[in-house]
Parts: structure tokens; C-alpha cells; sequence
């Protein structure tokens, strides 16, 4: 280039930026308020066109982005390494060229993936545990349990609270039929789990329907351990409930002491941070017995005490003839839930809960003719509902105004 040249270049990159200084002074407030504004609009189409480019991730993006958060479901993508390393790379630039943050694109990300259930290895959304809304609905849903809603909030709150739980939580439930053993267990799924009993971190086992038949134990045992490690696998907090559990075989029983023993882990699964509930007719005349000694003696139902029930509750369930229960025997029950037997009134509650539940009037007389319908033991003190609230929601439908 000629030297003239040369120096008509240099003059001009000098004096360009002066030229460009003079001509802003001359600008007047009208036209910076107009480029506010174009900057106002170009903020908000840069904003369209980054939520668009979220939409526009392909398949493989989206795959790879799952396999990072979550850490699982990345068999495809190990398959098909060679493929995945090429649109990853377009799924990163597009991603730095709309200049998306990783920890916004998480959040959103991970919500929407939570939404499928498929949390389990960063913080399960599948699990809520409430345990305020527990305790509240503990004390206005459940009738005549003292002892029952104390014990349970203080064991599930004080697992849940605890880093490093030294074994799995193991509650049994004693009682009449109809005392609420099932009603607490719901709950707790409820209020510890967004879909309740429905959800992927809850099973529930029958005993007389799931192991029916004795000759098909070992089968039993197998079919019991492989449903327990996969559902720990998918979820590490995972609640186990056994109704019936006073009919439960021996080896079932035993089968099941390495899950909840104190070590707590199997085949490198850790079983620590689940939850066992054994509900149990068993021991529910000792439990019935104590409380109508009270009331012959002229206490209310409230003064029975944990450590005074349980001594008798214990050695009821020890020594009865067809005791089997080595977990009980081995010290792997972490408490012992007593379930008193409830009272007229109590019943009249449950009639109420029963109507408020379905949108239905009713008054005092109503209530009261639901209740007379049950049978009340003793025979001559007529105190204690037979059947407790079972069959109340049922029996409602003959007193509808």
C-alpha cells in the first residue's frame, strides 16, 4: 500500500471515534429515549429466542442434559457415544450462544424431568415429608389415639431429621380391627409421599393375599427380597407396609432381618433410610384390657402411659403361645404402637369425618343413630366399639337427610 495511503488509514481510524464523540454531543433526548426503547425491545426478543432455543434442543441434547443431572437413563447415549459427542456439541453451542446459565437451565430442567417421577438419585420429588401437615392431620382425623400420634410424630420426625440413620425405621402397630393402624399407615404415605400409597416408594403387603399358601415359602422369600432392593434402588426412602402382620411365617420374618437390622446393608444396597410398618391385630385384648381398667378405676383414657402399657404389651406379645415374631424377640421393633380401643364418641367422630368427606349434611341425632348401630363390648358395660370406626363411612349411606 502507497505510504499516502498508509497515512490516510491511520487518519481516519484516529479521527473516526472523535467524529463519532461529536456527533453523540450533538444527539438530542428524543433519540436516546427512542434507543431505550429499541434496547427494551431487543432485551425482550433476546428473551423469546432463548426460551425458543430451549424448545429447539434435539433429542440428543436433552438426553445428554438428563444423563448429567440425574445420572441416570444414559444407556442410549453410552451406546451411541460417537453420535452423542457430535449434537452435544451443537446442544453447547447453542446454549453459549443464546449465553444460557447452567444453574437456571437445571432448575428448569429438573423441575420439568421431576414432573415424571424420575428424581430418586438427587433429591426424590416424590418425596414431600410433611410432617407438619402429618401432625395436623393426626390431630383432627384421628379419634381417641393419644399414645398412637405422639409415638409415631416423634419416630418419623426424628428419623427423618437424622443424617445417618443407624438402622431403618421399624414401627409396630397393635389393635382391634378398626382402631386406625391402616388409617396412620395411609397417612404417613400421604404426607411423607406426593402420591400417597399410589407412589413408586410404597409397598404395600397383604399377608393371607401375598403369601397365602405355606408350601411356597422359599418362593415367597425370593419374590419379598427382590421387591424390597428394587424398590430401595429406585427410592431410597421407601415405606414397606405388612397388614395382617400377626399371620406373617417365620422364615418371612426372617427374611426381612437383614432390612432392618442395624447394619442395614445388602448386596451394597443401603436399606438405612427406609421405612418398615407391621400392623397387628395382636395384643389387642391386652391393649383393650388396660384401658377398661382404667375406666373402672375412674381414670380417663389420656392418663395411660407409653411406659406403663407397653411392659404389659411386650410380654403379651412374647408370650403368646403362637409367638414367632423374631423381631420383636431380637430387639429390631424401634417402637411399639398401641392403638386403644375407642368409645361412643369416639365413633360419633368418625360419623362426622365420614360426612364431612362427602359433602353431606347431618346433625347431632344423625350422628348419634350411626353409632348406635355398632356393637359395644363388654357385654355389660357396653363400652368399647367391636369393630371401632370400620364400616361407619358405609353405614352413613342409611342416614342421608
Amino acid at each position: 500500500m502507497p505510504m499516502a495511503g498508509r497515512a490516510g488509514l491511520l487518519y481516519f481510524c484516529l479521527a473516526f471515534p472523535l467524529m463519532g464523540a461529536q456527533q453523540q454531543t450533538r444527539q438530542d433526548r428524543g433519540e436516546e429515549a427512542e434507543r431505550a426503547a429499541l434496547l427494551s425491545r431487543w432485551q425482550y426478543e433476546r428473551s423469546q429466542k432463548q426460551a425458543g432455543a430451549a424448545q429447539d434442543l434435539s433429542r440428543t441434547s436433552w438426553n445428554f442434559l438428563a444423563c448429567q443431572l440425574w445420572q441416570g437413563g444414559c444407556e442410549e447415549e453410552e451406546e451411541a457415544r460417537a453420535q452423542r459427542e457430535e449434537e452435544e456439541e451443537g446442544g453447547r453451542g447453542i446454549l453459549l450462544q443464546q449465553e444460557w446459565k447452567l444453574p437456571i437451565l437445571t432448575e428448569l430442567v429438573s423441575t420439568w424431568y421431576c414432573s415424571f417421577g424420575r428424581c430418586c438419585t438427587t433429591g426424590d420429588c416424590r418425596v414431600t415429608n410433611n410432617i407438619t401437615g402429618l401432625e395436623l392431620d393426626l390431630n383432627k382425623r384421628l379419634h381417641g389415639q393419644h399414645l398412637a400420634k405422639e409415638i409415631v410424630l416423634k419416630a418419623v420426625q426424628g428419623f427423618l431429621e437424622t443424617p445417618q440413620p443407624e438402622k431403618a425405621l421399624t414401627l409396630s402397630f397393635h389393635g382391634w380391627s378398626g382402631t386406625g393402624k391402616n388409617f396412620v399407615a395411609r397417612l404417613m404415605a400421604e404426607h411423607l409421599y406426593r402420591d400417597g400409597v399410589k407412589s413408586d416408594c410404597v409397598k404395600i403387603f397383604i399377608s393371607v393375599f401375598h403369601f397365602p399358601d405355606p408350601k411356597y415359602m422359599d418362593l415367597y422369600k425370593v419374590q419379598l427380597a427382590n421387591q424390597i432392593s428394587e424398590t430401595v434402588q429406585f427410592c431410597e426412602q421407601s415405606l414397606f407396609i405388612f397388614d395382617e402382620a400377626e399371620k406373617l411365617h417365620s422364615d418371612l420374618l426372617n427374611a426381612l432381618k437383614p432390612y432392618v437390622d442395624h447394619y442395614g446393608n445388602t448386596d451394597k444396597i443401603d436399606y438405612r433410610r427406609s421405612i418398615f410398618l407391621f400392623l397387628s391385630n395382636g395384643g389387642g385384648n391386652i391393649i383393650n384390657k388396660v384401658a377398661l381398667d382404667f375406666w373402672q378405676a375412674g381414670q380417663a383414657r389420656e392418663e395411660i402411659t407409653m411406659e406403663y402399657l407397653e411392659q404389659y404389651l411386650r410380654k403379651d406379645l412374647l408370650d403368646a403361645p403362637d409367638a414367632h415374631n423374631c423381631l420383636l424377640q431380637e430387639n429390631l421393633i424401634d417402637f411399639l404402637v398401641p392403638f386403644l380401643p375407642l368409645e361412643y364418641h369416639h365413633v360419633k367422630l368418625c360419623a362426622r369425618d365420614a360426612f364431612l368427606a362427602r359433602g353431606l349434611q347431618f346433625t347431632e341425632e344423625v350422628l348419634d343413630k350411626v353409632a348406635r348401630t355398632m356393637v359395644f363390648v363388654p357385654k355389660e358395660e357396653k363400652l368399647f366399639s367391636a369393630q371401632g370406626c370400620k364400616s361407619v363411612s358405609q353405614r352413613i349411606n342409611d342416614f342421608l337427610l
